[in-house]
C-alpha cells in the first residue's frame, strides 16, 4: 500500500557511509513523491529530506543541510545527538554539570551553561515536536529512519525559531508488513544494551509499532572517597505507534513514548598542565594575566590555595594525577545521584486534496529531571546540591501545535506554503545550592591569603587561629586596620561560621507562549531558476515569578556589621567578607520573598533564496535570512544584584531579563551529485546582535548579551572595572560574527564500497570593542578576554570521514560489514570566559564496526570500538568553584574508549 511515509523506507536504500547522499543524475528531474512510488529502482546515494517541508531529493535543496541515513547512525553507533558530531563537522554537542542543559552548537554557534532559562541556538525537532532544550535529546532515541541537520538561522518553515540551526529526528514509523527485530550488546565498563521492537498491520489501513531499548553501563569516573562510579548509563525507552491510513490521501500517526534515565552525572577532574600547559599560577595571582616563565602548575603548593585545600582534607593524588586519571575525590556523603524522567504524545494528521495538502503537528511533553551535586569538585565540604526528590530540579510541560497548508498554482510555478505554530510551555526550576559544611573556613583562608599568605592556618575555623593576635597587634597596637581591626575580624569570626547554610527550596516558575505565522514559497521562474521566499512574525509572552527559601544568616549579620566600611579605605577588604558571606544573594534576609515579571517579544524573520541549475547534476544557490531567538529570565538570584550592595526591599526582578538573539546570514553554495560522486560546498557569514551568553566566573553564573561598538573603546571593554566601557546606542552593532565554508562529498566507485567526507572551516568569533545589550552597557569584567578571540567550542576546522564495505559473503545473501568513520577536531577553548589554561589541542576520534550480516537473511553479529585509539579530550573546563582569585580549574571529561559486540536478529 502507498503511504505518505513511504519516503522514508527509500532510506532502507541507503549506503551506510552516506553521511551525505544527494540524488543521481538519472533521478534528478523526479520529485520526491515520483521517487517514492519507484523505489525500487532508486539509487543508494539518494535521500529524501523534509527540510523545505516538503519532499524532495537533498541535492535539489538549496540550503545547507546534512541528512544521516539509518544505517550510517547504526554503524556510527548513534544512540542519542551527541554522537552526531562524528557524522556532522559543522555540529558539536556537549554536556556540562547536568545533562539535562546540554548544548548543541552548529557553526560554532550554541547555547552554554546551565540555566534552563535560556533556550537552545539550536533547536531540536523529533517527529516535528519541539524539546523544549537541546539537552533533552540527550537519551535514548531509538531505531531512527533519518536525521536531518539544518544550519543557519530557521523559522520560516514552522516549528520553532532558532538562531543557529536545526536537528530534526525522524524515527523509524510503523509500516504494513508484520516485522520483528531485537538486538544485545555487550561492552567494556559492563555494558549491556538491549533493543527489541513489533511491527504488525492490525487491519488493512491500520499499523502499530513498538520499540523498547534498555541500556546499562558503569560510570568511567571512580568516586574513590564514597566507593562509587559516576557517568554511569542506566536508562530506558519505550515507544508506541499506530498509523491510521484510511485512504490514499489520508494518513494519521499517533506516537507516545516514555524514557527514564536513574543516573549519577557528572563529575569533573582537576586540571593539568597535560591538558593546558597555560594552567599556571599567573602574575599577581592574576587569573586574566598570562603566565609567564616556569610558573607553578594551578594545582601545585605553588599556588596558594592549594596547600589550604590540602589542609582541609583534599587528597594530594587529586592535585598531582593527570587531568585524565579517572580517579577523583569528592567530598564523603555528597552525590551526583539523578533521575529524568521524558514522556509525551503526539499527533501528526496529513491530508491530500487536490494539489493542496495539510498537515497538523499536535505535540504534548512532560519533562522532569532532578540532579544532586558534589557543586565544588573537590573533597572539601565547599558547596553542594542535595541528592533526592527535593533536589534541584527542573519540569517543563510543553504543549506545541502546528499547522501547515501547502500546494502549487500557475501550472505548477509556484509551491506555496503557509501556516501557523502555537507553543504553551511551563517551566519550573527548584534549587536548593548551599554552602557546604567547610565553606567558612575555605572562604576565610581566601580573606587571610589577601590580608598576608604567612597568617594562612586552615586548622583552625576562621583560618587564623593564633595568628589573629598579630593582625590586633600590628600599627602599634591600634591593629593592622586601625579602629576598624575589631571589625575586620569579628567578619573573618562570622564568616567563617557559614556552614551548612543557603538555599532551603527556591522556586522559579515561567510560563512562555509563542504563536508564529509564517509562508515559504518557492517561485519557478524558469526550468531551472527558482526564487525562494519565506516570512515568519513570531508574538513571544513570558510570565516569570519567584519565591525565595534561604537560611544564611550570617549574611545580615555581616551586612550591619561591616557595612559602615564601604565608604572607607578598607572598602575592598569589607566588601569581599560581606560578599563571601553573602554569595549568590544567599541571604535569610530572602526567605519568603517573591518577586515577578514579565516580557513581551515581537519579530519578523524571513529568508530569500535564487538558485539555479545550469544541468540536472548540478545546484547553484545564494541566500539571505533573518534569525530570531527569544530573549528570557535568567533564573538565577545572583543575577538580582551585587552581594555587597544587595537590598532585599529594592528587588528590581527586571535584573534577571535578556534581550532577543537575532542573526543575519548569508550563504553562498553549490550541490553536484551523480551516482558515483557528490559534493556540496557553502560559504557563509552570520552577524549575532545581543547574543545570549552564560558564563560562570567561578562564584555565579553571569547572563549577559553580547553586542560590539562601531566606535574604540580603547581597551575599555578588557580592563577589570563594570564601569567602562560604555557605548552610545546608535553605535551597537553586532557582537560576534560566525564565517566560513563547508564541503561535504560522497565518492561511490562500486555498489558496495562507500566513502564519504565532510570539511568545515569556522571562524566564529567576537568582534572588538564588545559591549553588552543594545543601549551599549559595559561588558561584564568577568568577560575581558572576548573581544577579538574565538567563542568557545568553536575550533576553527574540524574534518569528518567515513568509509563502509559490505560486500557479498558467497551465494547465500550473507553481506561481511567494514565500517570506520574519524572526526579531527582543531584547537579550541573550552571556557566560555575564554581563560587562559583552557585550551583544548586538536584531536581525532576514530569509531569502527565490523561483522557479518543478513546471515540466513535474519542474524548479524558485529564487533565495534568508539574512540578507538582512547584519545583522551574534555567537554568543558571552567573555574573550580570559589577557588577564584587564587585559580584552579576543572574538567567534564569526554568518554573514554568503548567496545563491545552486538548480536541481531530479525523476522
Amino acid at each position: 500500500m502507498k503511504t505518505r511515509f513511504a519516503s522514508l523506507r527509500v532510506l532502507a536504500l541507503l549506503g551506510a557511509g552516506a553521511a551525505l547522499a544527494p540524488a543521481t543524475a538519472m533521478a534528478q528531474d523526479q520529485t520526491g513523491n515520483d521517487l517514492v512510488e519507484n523505489a525500487d529502482v532508486v539509487d543508494r546515494n539518494i535521500i529524501i529530506v523534509t527540510a523545505q517541508g516538503r519532499s524532495q531529493v537533498l541535492s535539489d535543496v538549496p540550503v545547507a543541510v546534512s541528512a544521516i541515513s539509518a544505517d550510517t547512525l547504526e554503524n556510527s553507533g548513534t544512540t542519542d545527538i551527541r554522537e552526531l558530531t562524528q557524522v556532522a563537522p559543522s555540529l558539536l554537542v556537549s554536556s556540562t554539570g547536568n545533562e539535562a542543559n546540554g548544548s548543541a552548537r552548529i557553526r560554532g554557534i550554541g547555547t552554554v551553561g546551565d540555566n534552563p532559562g535560556l533556550e537552545s541556538s539550536v533547536a531540536v525537532f523529533v517527529d516535528g515536536v519541539y524539546r523544549s532544550r537541546s539537552g533533552n535529546a540527550l537519551s535514548e532515541l531509538g531505531p531512527l529512519d533519518r536525521v536531518e541537520i539544518l544550519r543557519g538561522p530557521q523559522g520560516t518553515l514552522g516549528g520553532r525559531n532558532a538562531s543557529a540551526g536545526v536537528i530534526s529526528i525522524y524515527t523509524a514509523p510503523p509500516e504494513f508488513t508484520f516485522s520483528g527485530y531485537g538486538a544485545l550488546t555487550y561492552g567494556n565498563y559492563d555494558a549491556i544494551r538491549v533493543e527489541a521492537g513489533l511491527n504488525a498491520p492490525l487491519t488493512d489501513i491500520i499499523a502499530a509499532r513498538v520499540d523498547g531499548v534498555y541500556f546499562k553501563r558503569d560510570g568511567f569516573y571512580n568516586d574513590v572517597v564514597n566507593n562509587t562510579n559516576i557517568n554511569n548509563r542506566d536508562r530506558y525507552l519505550v515507544r508506541a505507534q499506530v498509523l491510521f491510513e484510511p485512504t490514499e490521501d489520508i494518513s494519521f500517526r499517533l506516537i507516545g513514548d516514555y524514557s527514564k534515565k536513574d543516573e549519577a552525572c557528572c563529575a569533573a577532574t582537576f586540571v593539568q598542565p597535560d591538558f593546558a600547559p597555560l594552567a599556571r599560577v599567573s602574575p599577581g595571582l592574576n587569573p586574566f594575566a598570562r603566565p609567564v616563565g616556569n610558573a607553578p602548575a594551578l594545582t601545585s603548593t605553588g599556588n596558594p590555595i592549594v596547600p589550604v585545600l590540602i589542609g582541609l582534607g583534599q587528597n594530594r593524588g587529586a592535585l598531582n594525577q593527570s587531568t585524565f586519571n579517572r580517579n577523583i575525590y569528592n567530598t564523603a556523603g555528597r552525590s551526583f545521584e539523578g533521575e529524568t524522567e521524558d514522556y509525551g504524545v503526539s499527533g501528526e494528521f496529513n491530508w491530500d486534496f487536490g494539489n493542496v495538502s495539510l498537515t497538523s503537528i499536535t505535540g504534548y511533553r512532560e519533562y522532569d529531571n532532578f540532579q544532586g551535586s558534589d557543586t565544588d569538585y573537590t573533597q572539601v565540604d565547599i558547596l553542594y546540591r542535595e541528592a533526592g526528590p527535593s533536589a534541584a530540579a527542573r519540569n517543563f510541560r510543553t504543549f506545541t501545535q502546528e499547522l501547515r497548508l501547502a500546494g502549487t498554482l500557475f501550472s505548477d510555478k509556484l509551491d506555496w506554503l503557509v501556516g501557523g505554530y502555537y507553543a504553551n510551555e511551563k517551566l519550573r526550576t527548584r534549587d536548593n545550592l548551599r554552602f557546604g559544611t567547610q565553606y567558612g573556613t575555605f572562604v576565610s583562608c581566601r580573606i587571610a591569603i589577601a590580608i598576608n599568605p604567612a597568617l594562612v592556618n586552615p586548622s583552625a575555623q576562621n583560618c587564623l587561629g593564633p595568628n589573629v593576635a598579630a593582625l590586633e597587634a600590628a600599627n602599634r597596637g591600634t591593629g593592622a586596620f586601625g579602629p576598624a581591626t575589631p571589625l575586620i575580624v569579628a567578619g573573618i569570626n562570622n564568616l567563617s561560621r557559614v556552614s551548612d547554610v543557603g538555599g532551603t527550596g527556591d522556586v522559579y516558575n515561567q510560563t512562555s507562549e509563542n504563536f508564529a505565522f509564517f509562508t515559504h514559497n518557492i517561485v519557478h521562474l524558469t526550468d531551472t531558476l527558482d526564487l525562494t521566499l519565506g516570512l515568519r512574525y513570531t508574538n513571544e509572552t513570558k510570565d516569570f515569578d519567584a519565591t525565595f527559601g534561604n537560611d544564611n544568616t550570617i549574611c545580615p549579620q555581616n551586612r550591619a556589621l561591616l557595612g559602615g566600611l564601604l565608604g572607607t579605605p578598607l572598602a575592598g577588604l569589607a566588601g569581599g567578607i560581606i560578599s563571601l558571606s553573602c554569595q549568590g544573594n544567599s541571604t535569610s534576609e530572602i526567605n519568603g520573598v517573591s518577586i515577578s515579571d514579565t516580557r513581551d517579544e515581537d519579530e519578523f524573520t524571513g529568508t530569500a533564496i535564487l538558485s539555479w541549475k545550469p544541468n540536472p547534476d548540478l545546484l547553484t544557490y545564494v541566500s539571505y535570512s533573518r534569525g530570531y531567538k527569544a530573549g528570557g529570565f535568567n533564573l538565577d538570584r545572583s543575577a538580582l544584584g551585587n552581594p555587597v550592595t544587595f537590598r532585599v526591599a529594592a528587588i528590581d526582578p527586571s535584573l534577571l531579563q535578556f534581550a532577543e538573539e537575532t542573526v543575519t546570514a548569508y550563504e553562498i553554495g553549490a550541490k553536484y551529485a551523480t551516482r558515483e560522486f557528490g559534493i556540496s560546498l557553502a560559504g557563509f557569514r552570520q552577524e549575532f546582535s545581543n547574543f545570549q551568553l552564560n558564563t560562570f566566573n567561578g562564584s555565579v553564573f553571569l547572563v549577559q548579551n553580547v553586542n560590539a561598538c562601531s566606535a574604540s573603546l580603547g581597551g575599555a571593554d578588557m580592563d577589570g572595572s563594570a564601569t567602562t566601557g560604555s557605548c552610545a546606542a546608535d553605535n551597537v552593532v553586532p557582537g560576534v560574527v560566525s564565517q566560513g565554508v563547508e564541503m561535504e562529498a560522497y565518492i561511490q566507485p562500486i555498489q558496495d564500497l562507500n566513502f564519504s567526507l565532510g570539511l568545515t572551516y569556522t571562524d566564529s568569533s567576537y568582534e572588538n570593542d564588545l559591549v553588552g545589550n543594545d543601549t551599549g552597557v559595559p561588558l561584564d569584567p568577568a568577560l575581558r578576554l572576548l573581544p577579538g578571540d574565538n567563542l568557545s567550542n568553536a575550533p576553527e576546522l574540524v574534518a569528518t570521514s567515513s568509509v563502509t564495505w559490505t560486500p557479498p559473503m558467497g551465494n547465500s545473501g550473507m553481506e561481511g560489514l567494514f565500517f570506520l568513520n574519524a572526526r579531527m577536531t582543531g584547537d579550541y577553548n573550552t571556557g566560555s570566559d575564554l581563560l587562559f589554561g583552557k585550551e583544548q589541542d586538536g584531536y581525532v576520534i576514530v569509531n569502527g564496526r565490523i561483522g557479518l550480516t543478513n546471515i540466513a537473511d535474519r542474524f548479524a553479529i558485529e564487533g565495534w570500538v568508539s574512540n578507538l585509539f582512547d584519545k583522551d579530550y574534555t567537554q568543558v573546563a571552567f573555574n573550580t568553584p570559589f577557588v577564584a582569585p587564587q585559580q584552579t580549574y576543572s574538567a567534564f571529561l569526554a568518554e573514554p574508549r568503548t567496545y563491545g559486540i552486538t548480536v541481531r536478529g530479525k523476522f
